[in-house]
C-alpha cells in the first residue's frame, strides 16, 4: 500500500531543516566572530603597549625629534628579531639590495675575509680573486693594525672592521703587518664578482675544488672546476666546504645534479605538514671517489652538499662535525621596499634525518690547525687535508 505525505507535512519538515541549519550556522559564525574579536582585541592590547611606549620616549627623550625612519625599520626589526630565531630578519630597501648584490655573487668593498688572531687583531686568511686588494698588494697572512691611521687596538676589533668596509667609489688606507714590517695599502673600493670557487689539482692526480658559497654565480664556476679536474685525469675529488655558510639552494641543486644518480635527493618539510622536493638529480652520475672536508663552519645548504654525497654512497666526509642549520628561509619584498627572510621549512635528504641543532659527524674526525690558512692548501700545515689526500690515496689504489 503506497503512503503519501501531504503536502502540510512536507513545508513543516523544509521548515525545521531550515531552522535547523539556520541555528547551526548562526552558531558556527557566532564561534567564528567571537575568534576573531578575541583576536582583534588581543591586537588592539599590543598596538596600546606600542603607543604607550611611544608616547614615553617622545615625552621624556632628551632629544626633541626622533629619526622616524630609523625608529619603523627599528620596530620592524625587533618584530622579527622577537621570533628568537637568528636566521629570520627584517631588511631596510638598502639592506635588500646590498642582499640581492651579495646572493647574485658581487660585493662592495676591498675584497677581504679576515678573522681574529691571538693578539685580537684582524688576520688576512683570503683576498678575493679580482678585487681592489688583490690589486693593490694585500696578501693572505698579513694582520691589519691599523685603518686610515688609527690604530685597531685602540678602535676595537669591530670598529675596525666597520672603517674597512665602506661605499664603491670612497677610499680607504689599509696598515698591515706582513712579518716584521709595516706596510701601508691605499685602496679605493668597488663592486667585484666574488670567486666562490677554486680548484687546482693536487698530486697530479686528485682534484681538489674548494665552494665558499652558494651563489648565483657559483653553478658556473663549480661546473668550470669539474670539466678542469676531470680533463686533467683526476682519479677521485676532494670537495672543501669548510667555513662555507651555506647560500642558495637553487645552486645546490644544480651543483649536485651531475654527481648523484636519477631522483629526489633532498626535501623541505612546511608547518602546514606538506612537504616538496628541493633537490632532484638526473640520470647523469660522476664515478670518482670522493671525499668531502667539513669543519664548525660548514652550515646550511654546504651541510647539505656534504650530506647528499654521503647519504647516496658518494663520498665520506672528513673533518669536525659541522655547524648544524637544517632549516630553510624564504627572501620576500614587502611594500615599503623592504624584505623579510623567514625560517619556513626544515630540510633533509631522503635518506637520512635533519640535522639541525646536530650537525653532521664526519667519517674522520681531524681537529684542524689554528695556524691553518686553507687557501695555501699545505698538507703539512693542515691535517684536515693531509687526512684527506691520505684516505684518497687509499680509495685509488684500491686498499678501501
Amino acid at each position: 500500500m503506497n503512503r503519501k505525505i501531504s503536502i502540510g507535512v512536507t513545508i513543516s519538515i523544509a521548515a525545521v531543516v531550515c531552522a535547523l541549519t539556520f541555528i547551526i550556522t548562526w552558531f558556527v559564525s557566532l564561534q567564528s566572530f567571537n575568534e576573531k574579536v578575541q583576536a582583534v582585541k588581543e591586537k588592539a592590547e599590543k598596538y596600546e603597549r606600542l603607543e604607550n611606549l611611544d608616547s614615553f620616549v617622545r615625552a621624556n627623550y632628551y632629544e626633541t625629534e626622533l629619526d622616524e625612519e630609523g625608529v619603523m625599520n627599528g620596530m620592524l626589526k625587533g618584530y622579527v628579531a622577537g621570533l628568537g630565531d637568528p636566521y629570520s630578519k627584517y631588511m631596510t630597501a638598502e639592506e635588500y639590495e646590498a642582499y640581492n648584490l651579495k646572493e647574485s655573487g658581487q660585493s662592495v668593498g676591498i675584497g677581504v675575509t679576515v678573522e681574529r688572531n691571538e693578539d685580537g687583531l684582524p688576520r688576512i686568511i683570503e683576498v678575493s680573486e679580482g678585487s681592489p686588494a688583490e690589486e693593490a698588494g694585500i696578501q693572505t697572512g698579513d694582520v691589519i693594525v691599523a685603518v686610515d691611521g688609527e690604530l685597531v687596538k685602540d678602535l676595537g676589533y669591530d670598529t675596525a672592521i666597520d672603517n674597512v668596509r665602506g661605499e664603491s667609489g670612497t677610499r680607504v688606507e689599509v696598515t698591515v703587518e706582513r712579518g716584521s714590517v709595516e706596510v701601508s695599502f691605499e685602496i679605493r673600493r668597488r663592486a667585484f664578482n666574488l670567486k666562490t670557487v677554486t680548484y687546482e689539482m693536487l698530486d697530479d692526480q686528485i682534484g681538489y675544488i674548494r665552494v665558499k658559497n652558494f651563489r648565483e654565480n657559483t653553478v658556473d664556476q663549480f661546473d668550470e672546476a669539474l670539466d678542469f679536474v676531470t680533463a686533467s685525469g683526476a682519479e677521485g675529488i676532494i670537495f672543501d666546504m669548510r667555513g662555507n655558510g651555506g647560500g642558495l639552494l637553487e645552486s645546490l641543486e644544480k651543483m649536485l645534479d651531475p654527481l648523484l644518480p636519477e631522483g629526489v635527493i633532498a626535501t623541505a618539510s612546511y608547518q602546514d605538514g606538506t612537504s616538496e622536493t628541493i633537490v632532484y638529480s638526473d640520470a647523469s652520475e660522476m664515478d670518482l671517489p670522493m671525499i668531502v672536508l667539513v669543519d664548525d663552519g660548514t652550515a646550511s645548504a654546504a651541510e647539505l652538499f656534504s650530506a647528499a654525497l654521503r647519504d647516496f654512497g658518494k663520498a665520506e666526509l672528513v673533518g669536525t662535525t659541522t655547524y648544524g642549520k637544517g632549516v630553510m628561509q624564504s627572501t620576500s619584498r614587502l611594500d615599503d621596499g623592504g624584505a623579510i627572510t623567514l625560517t619556513v621549512a626544515t630540510y633533509q635528504t631522503v635518506r637520512s634525518d635533519c640535522y639541525q641543532g646536530v650537525g653532521l659527524t664526519p667519517d674522520i674526525e681531524v681537529e684542524a690547525d689554528e695556524e691553518t690558512i686553507i687557501s695555501d692548501l699545505d698538507p703539512d700545515t693542515d691535517p684536515q687535508l693531509a687526512a684527506a689526500l691520505d684516505r684518497m690515496e687509499e680509495e685509488t689504489n684500491g686498499n678501501d
